[in-house]
């Protein structure tokens, strides 16, 4: 069975783009670590078997680490508000997961619209909170091998839709803003970019209904 491999060549290029300005092609592959380690941390929470343990290593430290550890937060909270629209993403879909083309053009479509109305990190979490819930019913549904067509999704609408967003604001290191501290207090501020992107994906779900796949 394929695994999500990162060599320590790659991780040591990863965080080295924190020290400078990010290029796309950085920005893409610092996407797709995240998304991997967000997917591998909904695996495990989901009780899923899916690869050897010793393939299931976190980002590198450093910056990246931290940006995914900010992420995965930022998504428990928004998956703690709207539990059900996270689960079961296949379903909600009605769509295959036998097929690569059809779990890319969802998952694109449902990305798109997501954004439709601008970009947020609130929207961004919530791209990577999609990902996962789909990672997950695709390893469920015996297409481990999809996690992989997930992850090349994200990264290429990360670079066509993304990228100069991420630019703007110096990376993704951006991110760590949105939690200053440990206050509960935070989650009232976090519920303002969840809220928002839990109706964008709302109706990218009425939007990307496939029938008969």
């Amino acid at each position: 069975m394929e695994v999500l491999r990162r060599s320590s060549v790659f991780a040591a290029e990863v965080m080295e783009v924190f020290d400078r300005s990010p290029t796309d092609k950085e920005l893409v592959s610092q996407a797709k670590a995240l998304c991997r380690d967000y997917i591998n941390s909904r695996l495990i929470r989901a009780g899923v078997s899916w690869s050897k343990p010793e393939y299931n290593t976190p980002v590198p430290g450093g910056k990246l680490a931290e940006v995914s550890t900010i992420l995965l937060r930022l998504g428990d909270e928004l998956e703690y508000i709207r539990p059900n629209v996270y689960r079961n993403i296949a379903r909600q879909l009605n769509i295959s997961l036998h097929s690569e083309t059809v779990v890319t053009d969802a998952f694109l479509a449902v990305a798109a619209q997501i954004f439709t109305a601008g970009i947020t990190w609130g929207k961004v979490v919530s791209l990577y909170a999609v990902a996962a819930g789909l990672a997950v019913d695709c390893v469920r549904h015996a297409q481990p091998a999809m996690v992989h067509t997930i992850v090349d999704c994200l990264g290429e609408f990360v670079r066509k839709t993304l990228v100069t967003w991420l630019k703007r604001r110096g990376g993704w290191a951006d991110i760590t803003k949105c939690v200053v501290n440990t206050d509960p207090s935070l989650r009232s501020h976090w519920l303002v970019a969840a809220i928002c992107s839990f109706g964008h994906f709302l109706k990218a779900i009425f939007f990307v209904l496939l029938p008969e796949r």
